[in-house]
């Protein structure tokens, strides 16, 4: 009986959790600017009706680059943060790196209305670089989280075998340990751009003249007869969200079992 309304809160939520996304490609194909039921007829038009929006190509390539550096940027400071708290020990760790985690847990409302804050007092113009650091400073926590277990778990004999060997520490860093927490790496990029893509608050008060493609979105919100487009661009980006992050989690299941096997083996 416990098990059976478990398996019932379970479905109960994940259709609650997912029903709102999966009506995003149901009403993208409906050839009716009317977002309601019942459907009127199957079409492509609005899909194809996408590149034709200058704007919407704007805010795009805009976010694309901004997610493409918060990336790049929050993956850095990711290896450099998880490499010191696995292999160091140094003083105050546990408060820095609770520092660094503490974007998780604020309101992202907060942090956005004290970066503009900070940015108008210190006179740096609102645009794309503005959001890059806001972006920055939420996904460097996730990058963080995921590359703590991939150092973590890695073995300190091959690092320390590699410098009798007469490697250098960049040496052995560069071609012993990169390799092993490549797949962290990656999953790291993958989430940090996801999250970038699809940020809205930070961007919202950070963007300037310079709109996110979140931020385009929102205001298109105001104009019914245009979200059937928006409807289908929402159904693209979570098909690309779908497969970056499906990318991500097989990068990291196969860091989990190369290193399960560099184990076995160095056991055996």
């Amino acid at each position: 009986m416990r098990g059976g309304g478990l398996r019932i809160y379970a479905v109960i939520y994940l259709v609650f959790l997912y029903l709102p996304i999966l009506l995003l490609p149901v009403f993208a194909f409906n050839s009716s600017t009317i977002i309601a039921f019942p459907l009127a007829s199957f079409t492509t038009e609005w899909f194809a009706e996408l590149p034709r929006v200058p704007a919407l190509r704007d805010a795009l390539w805009v976010s694309l680059k901004i997610a493409v550096l918060t990336a790049l940027v929050s993956t850095l400071l990711g290896v450099c943060a998880a490499r010191a708290a696995a292999r160091y020990r140094f003083a105050f760790k546990g408060t820095i790196m609770g520092l660094i985690m503490l974007p998780l847990v604020l309101p992202e409302i907060i942090v956005a209305v004290s970066l503009l804050v900070v940015f108008l007092q210190i006179g740096l113009p609102l645009g794309s670089l503005t959001v890059v650091l806001g972006h920055v400073l939420i996904c460097t926590p996730f990058c963080v989280a995921i590359l703590n277990g991939a150092f973590q778990s890695l073995d300190i004999s091959l690092e320390e075998a590699a410098i009798d060997l007469g490697e250098t520490g960049w040496s052995t860093f560069r071609l012993i340990i990169l390799p092993l927490v490549m797949p962290g790496i990656i999953s790291s990029l993958l989430i940090a751009f996801t999250i970038s893509m699809d940020e809205f608050i930070i961007a919202f008060f950070l963007s300037g003249s310079e709109a996110t493609l979140p931020v385009y979105l929102w205001g298109q919100l105001r104009f019914p007869q245009r979200l059937p487009v928006v409807m289908a661009l929402g159904t693209l980006l979570v098909l690309a969200s779908v497969v970056l992050l499906t990318i991500a989690e097989v990068a990291r299941r196969r860091g989990v079992a190369r290193r399960g096997q560099q184990d076995n083996g160095g056991f055996l």
